[in-house]
């Protein structure tokens, strides 16, 4: 479903970020990036994202070019950010009515499926302006944010940061349920946490 050729990002001369990285992944498999701060598992998922270039090599989405193509790209891909960047004015539940009309999948069953996400994360504050929520609150939207779409890639930057306990768990069925649907499950983390026969496969970094 994803394949990676020869991935080289450098921002200054001297030693590279990754160099030449060539890999595959397949639809349906947990991918964990796992590697202490600044070893590069966020600048690889920026490129994956489409939120940076490489500088040389090339990444396919179904034999299509992610950087050439982002839009076609982006329509199937479901995104956690570890630095949230929402917007301040829109209340989680109308920011999720928004993802869904743009990418045309609004449907007669919208509200329930978007009020059903935010009551098992527990987002009580679904209609109250994301400006005033806390750190959780905005990880919460996020996570909301990615799935509600049902993509067919999720790409997830420490996803678990700034949550409860309870709140993991039911990030972890979200997890369950999205592989039973064949997605591509991305996800960065700084240790192997309390899952460590979660993923399917392990991405150590530096690369």
């Amino acid at each position: 479903m994803l394949e990676i050729n020869e991935l080289t990002k450098q921002y200054k001369p001297g030693k590279p970020i990754f160099n030449g990285i060539s890999k595959q992944f397949e639809a349906g498999s947990r991918i964990g990036f796992i590697g202490p701060n600044g070893s590069g598992k966020t600048t690889f998922l920026r490129i994956l994202s489409v939120n940076s270039f490489p500088t040389s090599g090339e990444v396919l989405f179904e034999g299509l070019n992610i950087h050439q193509s982002p839009h076609q790209y982006l329509k199937n891909v479901g995104l956690v950010h570890d630095e949230e960047s929402l917007p301040q004015h829109l209340s989680a539940s109308e920011l999720l009515q928004w993802i869904l009309r743009s990418r045309s999948l609004w449907n007669d069953d919208s509200h329930n499926q978007i009020n059903n996400i935010l009551d098992a994360l527990s987002l009580v504050e679904r209609d109250e302006p994301i400006g005033t929520y806390s750190t959780g609150m905005r990880k919460k939207t996020q996570i909301a944010a990615a799935f509600i779409i049902k993509p067919k890639v999720l790409i997830l930057d420490e996803p678990l940061r700034g949550l409860d306990a309870s709140t993991r768990e039911v990030v972890f069925g979200l997890l369950d349920n999205a592989k039973t649907q064949n997605t591509l499950i991305l996800m960065a983390s700084h240790s192997m946490g309390t899952a460590p026969d979660f993923f399917d496969e392990i991405v150590e970094f530096p690369l």
